[in-house]
């Protein structure tokens, strides 16, 4: 049974609807994730005694489930007579304080302040279509509509694909009335609602839309971003940097999707970042490798590279990641970098933050409840020490490092923060016995400089251990 319109601006007609709901009958039909993928970000924006309207209520589950669990201050509308028919019919003995009426959400028959929450769940999506003349004029008329019939301190909670016109139009039109705009990024949005269902490659978002009262002469803005990831929001600028981060967050979830139904996607490399900062934390590259025949115990893995060695050929080169992943004898090996300028506490802290992100990279075949190694060389993290960092006005950014590298060898290391994975200069750092009391461990107070070893010939600014900076007005090499 094909119940797709011939043209997306059918999902704006009563008619289409109607032949919808008369197609599909009884069976419930979930846009954008069920109830027990929706109840964490609803719960915690609507409180059980609220009065609650429910706007495209088609004969979606989601306003059962809710009155089941103690919201039973709902209204329900639909434009579609056939379906307000059905939901009467299916929850009038059993849900007697639920109602459902048939109406137009753009000329919403109820007075002023009405309700504290407006629940839309695709509604905005289906409506809004393209940016055609008249359908922003619908559009704005709905939106008017919410902001009406809700008190000030009410929200407007906007379940959506978030397509970069529905967030212009949407977050446009409350930021300008002055309300907060929140965005969160639903929790396993990714997962196949059901086997008869679709699946969406975007990420399903939830955005919140809090009434303010309006103040004379004030061009207050808020937009703040929650991720699943994250315990508290982001507060961000404008609503250009709120639609760059959910462009972001959309094609990474794009990007695991195509991870997760094939192989052999190329160099695939994308930066986590901190959710606190905003700053980059982990740079991840993807390596898959074909010829190795799959069985239970070989479909993915973890590198964790030391810090400081990020830098070497085996682990920064495509080619080097490559050889890596063969040796390793992994089908799909992931590769994790650590930025400099970040903490972390060890091994176990880093599997334990990274846990659920590296699985949305597994590939497709991979055992339930299978156990994914992370390795490492030698079982840590590495070390490093910035011991200097500045602004040249030659070469931007630099950093002066101490790291340890391969058997366990330290070394200073010039680094300009433009290409941040090439070594500029390096100097091995050797015990210093000329102190007394002087140990045998590798203790960074009792090292000094062996031998300036050149990583590229051109003149810069390098760290000597007696006279501070000095400009090499020479090539390195000569």
């Amino acid at each position: 049974m094909n119940l797709l319109p011939k043209s997306s601006k059918e999902f704006g007609s009563a008619d289409y609807w109607e032949k919808f709901f008369q197609q599909r009958g009884k069976t419930a039909f979930e846009w954008y994730g069920t109830y027990l993928e929706l109840c964490e970000v609803l719960h915690k924006y609507i409180k059980p005694k609220e009065k609650v309207l429910v706007i495209g209520c088609g004969n979606s589950e989601l306003s059962e489930q809710l009155y089941d669990v103690g919201y039973q201050d709902i209204v329900n509308i639909d434009i579609s007579e056939v379906v307000i028919k059905q939901m009467k019919e299916r929850n009038g003995s059993r849900r007697p304080h639920m109602s459902f009426l048939k109406m137009d959400m753009t000329q919403l028959e109820f007075p002023d302040a009405t309700f504290q929450v407006v629940l839309d769940k695709g509604t905005l999506d289906a409506v809004l279509t393209d940016e055609e003349e008249v359908t922003l004029r619908q559009v704005d008329r709905m939106l008017a509509e919410v902001g009406r019939v809700l008190q000030v301190g009410g929200r407007y909670l906007c379940i959506s694909l978030a397509q970069a016109h529905i967030l212009k139009k949407a977050v446009g039109h409350f930021s300008r009335e002055g309300w907060m705009v929140r965005a969160h990024q639903v929790a396993s949005s990714q997962d196949r609602v059901s086997e008869a269902e679709p699946r969406f490659s975007l990420p399903v978002f939830a955005f919140v839309m809090t009434k303010f009262r309006p103040v004379p002469g004030s061009a207050l803005q808020i937009f703040e971003l929650c991720t699943q990831e994250q315990g508290k929001p982001v507060r961000l600028e404008s609503a250009d940097q709120l639609a760059e981060a959910v462009r972001e967050r959309q094609y990474y979830a794009w990007l695991c999707s195509q991870l997760r139904r094939k192989a052999g996607l190329g160099s695939v490399s994308l930066d986590l970042c901190s959710g606190d900062t905003g700053e980059p934390r982990y740079t991840l590259h993807v390596v898959d490798n074909p010829a190795v025949k799959p069985s239970r115990d070989n479909h993915f893995a973890i590198f964790i590279i030391p810090q400081g060695r990020e830098t070497e050929w085996l682990f920064g080169m495509e080619e080097g990641r490559k050889q890596l992943a063969a040796s390793a004898g992994f089908r799909r090996l992931v590769t994790v970098a650590l930025h400099r300028g970040q903490r972390y506490a060890g091994m176990e802290s880093i599997q334990a933050e990274l846990s659920a992100r590296v699985m949305e990279l597994a590939p497709a075949g991979l055992p339930p409840q299978q156990q994914v190694p992370f390795l490492s060389v030698g079982g840590d993290i590495g070390v490093r020490t910035v011991q200097h960092q500045d602004h040249s006005a030659l070469s931007g950014d630099y950093v002066i490092e101490d790291v340890q590298g391969e058997d366990r060898w330290y070394f200073r290391r010039l680094i300009f923060l433009s290409n941040r994975n090439v070594v500029q200069s390096e100097a091995r750092l050797l015990k210093d016995t000329s102190h007394r009391g002087v140990t045998s461990s590798w203790s960074q107070r009792n090292l000094k400089l062996d031998a300036v070893i050149p990583s590229h010939c051109f003149c810069l600014t390098m760290l000597c251990p007696q006279q501070g900076w000095k400009k090499l007005e020479e090539d390195l090499d000569s």
